[in-house]
């Protein structure tokens, strides 16, 4: 065994011999169990998986609507092959006999642990100084229970990319402005489609614990979390400039994650449903670059052979934390399950799981 291995094995307590078989094993073992737990089992796939993984899932989709579907289900296991957040969010909207799986539990979001409760905890109490009480906070659906929690008890709401224009809307109708969690380019991006200036919108840097702003403070209206997305970061202006000069009739749809830059010089800019629905729509032979998670593109260029796609960052890899659930970290949980062993159990706790339905539901 080697020393990678060994300290892989102690850091996960997966057994090395899931990494050490073959793929085809792996495939044999996996197609086994998954048969041999039949209806006890539900697994969910988010878009971004590896095919290795979304070959095994009942259903495929976005975080939020995996975590409803995972709330309509009577299996007695949920694996989620997404990651911590997500995971999280299906435990809340499952019945407490039910077991939600995460297969890797090292299989994070960059961008949820942007905003910690601490952190968060602390702003609230200086943003109050500062403005009084004519905040409402919003977070986006991928950050954690607890902050989930802390927008519920303080009167705000969940959010995802297909639906942050009327949550944003509806934010500004409760109080005079809005605290946006933790992706400052959702945030931005959303509030501009909605005749927000940008000049009216500050920054919470969670880190130096300071407000950044270009205006008085009386005129903010939307105050954005310095977060973001580690994948939708890499998808850079320069990238649309040289396809606008080499490639003019290629369409550039790119994810709301993006910079503002980025959306505002693209064709197209929706959620990960909305790009998977404008492929499907689109005309047989045009062109398109998109702005999005690698495997999700790899997967749209396999589906859609009458389309000529590509990805807008030429270099572009995998969300390296999505790709922390492989086909061994997936057989193993299966297996495990075979054997009576429930692993990577993901349970919130009671009241943070309460407070977190209460964001979640004023949403749906």
């Amino acid at each position: 065994m080697t020393l990678f291995l060994k300290e892989l094995q102690q850091a996960e307590g997966m057994p090395a011999s899931y990494l050490q078989a073959t793929t085809e094993e792996l495939h044999a073992r996996a197609k086994h169990a998954r048969a041999k737990l039949g209806d006890r089992l539900y697994i969910l796939g988010h878009h971004y998986q590896k095919d290795e993984v979304i070959r095994y899932a009942d259903v495929t989709g976005d975080s939020l609507q995996l975590s409803q579907i995972a709330g309509q289900q009577t299996a007695d296991y949920i694996i989620f092959c997404g990651v911590h957040f997500m995971a999280e969010t299906a435990d809340i909207l499952t019945n407490s006999d039910q077991a939600v799986i995460l297969p890797d539990m090292r299989a994070g979001c960059s961008m949820a642990d942007m905003a910690n409760i601490d952190q968060t905890e602390r702003a609230w109490v200086q943003l109050q100084e500062f403005f009084g009480d004519t905040i409402v906070p919003l977070t986006y659906v991928n950050s954690t229970a607890a902050i989930k929690a802390f927008v519920g008890r303080n009167g705000g709401a969940t959010v995802t990319s297909s639906n942050a224009e009327p949550m944003v809307r509806w934010a500004l109708t409760q109080k005079q402005r809005m605290l946006f969690l933790p992706d400052q380019h959702l945030g931005r991006n959303t509030a501009v489609k909605l005749g927000i200036p940008l000049e009216q919108m500050a920054i919470w840097d969670p880190i130096k614990q300071k407000l950044e702003a270009q205006c008085p403070l009386e005129d903010i209206q939307v105050i954005l979390w310095k977060g973001h997305c580690s994948v939708h970061m890499n998808f850079l202006p320069k990238h649309i400039d040289n396809l606008r000069q080499n490639e003019p009739d290629r369409h550039i749809l790119v994810h709301p994650e993006c910079t503002y830059e980025v959306v505002s010089q693209s064709d197209f800019a929706g959620s990960t449903k909305y790009i998977i629905d404008m492929i499907r729509a689109a005309e047989p032979g045009s062109k398109w670059a998109i702005g999005t998670e690698m495997n999700l593109v790899n997967r749209l260029i396999a589906d859609h052979p009458d389309l000529d796609i590509v990805s807008l960052n030429p270099f572009m890899c995998p969300c390296l934390t999505m790709n922390r659930i492989d086909l061994p970290h997936l057989t193993w949980a299966l297996e495990e399950l075979v054997n009576g062993r429930v692993i990577n159990r993901i349970q919130v706790e009671a009241q943070t799981a309460i407070e977190a339905k209460l964001a979640l539901e004023k949403m749906m």
